[in-house]
């Protein structure tokens, strides 16, 4: 059994990898790459779950641009009246 794949991560590693995975290009090729590791499963499901909040963060702002683009096209319209 290998006790690395177990072994938790400490906070500053969590800090550390919040930071790396902000980084716009290279972030997002290791966060793909961490989530498909499989060498420390602690990491992998940081990594899952951070990936999760992208997801989820990109499906909002679309939404919000599919509702709200037309309201603040028309404030606007309003405005320059």
């Amino acid at each position: 059994m290998n006790d690395n794949k177990y072994r938790p991560l400490s906070p500053w590693a969590y800090f550390g990898y919040q930071i790396l995975f902000a980084i716009p290009v290279i972030g997002i090729i290791l966060l793909i790459f961490y989530s498909l590791s499989d060498s420390n499963i602690n990491r992998r499901n940081f990594a899952r779950s951070y990936f999760c909040v992208y997801v989820l963060a990109i499906f909002i702002v679309i939404i919000g641009v599919v509702f709200f683009g037309g309201f603040f096209d028309k404030i606007l319209e309003i405005f320059n009246q």
